[in-house]
């Protein structure tokens, strides 16, 4: 007899629908499945035969040929354990194909016949919906995930004998309604603006980052405090929006960094790799490509602590991203492009003493050190970096001031209404802070009067700038604007946005 379900597995940051076509007919006994598997799918016979005669039921030994189509598609999910035991179960005629029709089973079992969650259910959930499913059938811990998606029914199921017996009528199942998320043991302390004492400069460089998304690097001493201030960056943020907020949770419910019965992720990603990893693990790949650092950040805030002694290879594979919000990942199997619009906060030491600079304490540094330092640091890279400051040791007075700092909230406030005018204006060209302007928007909204457009064209030749850095000194000039709440753009805002990009007084 032939039966056929509906499984699903993940390509890049989606869903994608498999059909899982069973055959049981006479013959020698056998078990095979076919499709372009991984590993994880061709064990699923073992699982799938053992968890089937774990719940009660007996089959004939007969020859059983499951497949997996598109048979184009590599199947890596271990979701599929599910949707193949029900198609047994159907070929056997133990459960009628009529009540499987438009349902969408993930969830892979165990030797008993538990369902246990997997990873990808949000985007396996949201293509089941757009391809005309009215149901998915999940394990418990992966209920709250497919409840962010509106319009299909959500079952949760703790074991197989008990999907198969609503599905013969014997039990009722009703829909899984949203559960408490477990706290999590790794909540991260409350970082404010407030705690951070002097470094104005730095704070308002932030600021103005975040009003507009604009990229950061910041060089200092060591001990001045460039941690302290990127931590604390996520807190000046605006809210994700739902869209925004439903990006990230695929993202990380594919890349399995979800809890279990975890639900929309609202907080904004803030990542800091260590500067010892590869290549890969920043950009993304495998041999199935998976989501790298720049990815996990998107949305959100990506930390580059101790920046040259990144590797080569490593900063280099930012470029892309860094323009074009998004990076494409091409493998044997697979082509995939991945989302990756983030805000990149570099810091570096001036030299490799770190001490290059300072007014109080001696660099021990040679001319030769100190260039082959910085020059870790590309050109090209740096010019898509927006910002550029440096960040000072901190003095004593200071330090011990007993004036509170101004404290996130405040300052957060002040960025948000920025973005909201960045949306009125940039709504129609698709493009939602001024970092993510192109040139032909950038013309259309960035009007500059008459003594900005000579003190641009100034520095344009004094600087040795590019076309690349004389757009971005214009964004950020753009976003000044905005958070003065002023519709053009000024000299004292175009003076603002060159002091930021060209006082670190580093030889790269």
């Amino acid at each position: 007899m032939f039966a056929k379900t509906y499984g699903s597995t993940t390509l890049g940051v989606n869903g994608v629908l498999i059909d899982v076509e069973v055959d049981v007919s006479f013959g020698f006994p056998g078990f095979d499945i076919v499709g372009l598997l991984d590993t994880a799918v061709k064990e699923s016979k073992e699982r799938v035969r053992t968890a089937i005669k774990n719940s009660g039921f007996k089959i004939k030994q007969q020859k059983v040929t499951i497949n997996l189509a598109p048979a184009n598609i590599r199947k890596d999910s271990p979701g599929l354990d599910l949707p193949i035991a029900i198609g047994l179960l159907i070929a056997y005629g133990l459960i009628a194909p009529e009540k499987t029709a438009d349902c969408l089973f993930a969830a892979e079992l165990s030797l008993e016949g538990d369902l246990r969650a997997v990873n990808g259910i949000l985007p396996m959930t949201i293509h089941a919906k757009e391809r005309g499913l009215k149901k998915v059938f999940v394990a418990p811990e992966n209920a709250n995930e497919a409840l962010l998606v509106d319009g299909i029914e959500v079952y949760a199921v703790k074991n197989l004998a008990t999907l198969a017996a609503s599905l013969t009528g014997q039990e009722i199942l009703l829909p899984a309604a949203t559960q408490p998320t477990p706290p999590d043991s790794k909540v991260r302390e409350s970082e404010d603006f407030a705690d951070v004492q002097g470094q104005f400069l730095a704070k308002r460089a932030l600021e103005i980052a975040a009003a507009g998304g604009h990229n950061v690097l910041m060089v200092g001493v060591p001990g001045a405090g460039k941690t302290m201030l990127a931590r604390r960056l996520p807190s000046i943020l605006p809210d994700m929006t739902r869209q925004e907020a439903l990006e990230v949770t695929k993202i990380y419910s594919i890349a399995g960094l979800l809890q279990n019965n975890a639900g929309l992720i609202t907080d904004r990603p803030f990542r800091s790799p260590h500067h010892t990893t590869s290549a890969t693990a920043i950009i993304g790949g495998g041999t199935i490509p998976r989501p790298g650092e720049v990815t996990l950040s998107h949305n959100g805030v990506l930390f580059l602590d101790e920046l040259p002694e990144f590797g080569k290879a490593v900063l280099e594979v930012l470029r892309q991203p860094l323009e074009d919000g998004q990076v494409t990942v091409a493998r044997v199997n697979a082509t995939l492009t991945f989302p990756s619009r983030m805000i990149l906060v570099c810091a570096m030491n001036p030299c490799p003493c770190g001490w290059n600079g300072d007014k109080d304490k001696a660099c021990t540094c040679s001319p030769n050190e100190i260039k082959r330092y910085t020059r870790k640091i590309s050109g090209p890279l740096l010019d898509r970096i927006d910002i550029h400051i440096r960040v000072p040791r901190v003095e004593y007075k200071e330090l011990t001031a007993s004036q509170p700092s101004e404290p996130s909230a405040v300052i957060r406030r002040r960025v948000t209404n920025a973005r909201d005018i960045q949306l009125q204006r940039l709504r129609k060209f698709h493009v939602i802070c001024n970092a993510q302007m192109s040139h032909a928007v950038l013309k259309k909204t960035c009007p500059l009067s008459d003594n900005a457009q000579k003190l641009l064209e100034r520095a344009f030749d004094k600087m040795n700038m590019s076309a690349r850095s004389y757009d971005r000194i214009i964004k950020v000039a753009r976003t000044i604007a905005d958070l003065a709440q002023e519709d053009e753009i000024t000299e004292q805002h175009v003076a603002e946005a060159i002091q930021l990009r060209n006082d670190i007084g580093l030889d790269l």
